[in-house]
């Protein structure tokens, strides 16, 4: 089964609202390098995601797998809660 889902992309982001009914918002942090000053920076993206149980809590960190587009915004489904925030 993880080949047939091999080319979808999986992120990893904590949840910073819950956006209606079945529906949370992650944020994405991911470290770059910069062009210029070859320094370390993060960077971040807000991702909405589908929640179809409601599960997801803010503060809780969560995997989210690519999925065919739901809505206008959402294109990731909630794959597994990572850990319970406070």
């Amino acid at each position: 089964m993880d080949k047939l889902q091999s080319h979808k992309r999986v992120i990893q982001g904590k949840v910073v609202s819950l956006a209606g009914n079945k529906s949370a918002v992650i944020l994405v942090e991911r470290k770059v390098v910069h062009p210029k000053y070859r320094k370390i920076v993060k960077k971040f993206k807000k991702y909405t995601i589908h929640d179809e149980t409601n599960q997801a809590k803010v503060g809780d960190e969560v995997l989210a797998i690519e999925c065919k587009p739901i809505s206008k915004t959402k294109s990731f489904n909630l794959k597994e809660i990572v850990s319970v925030g406070v």
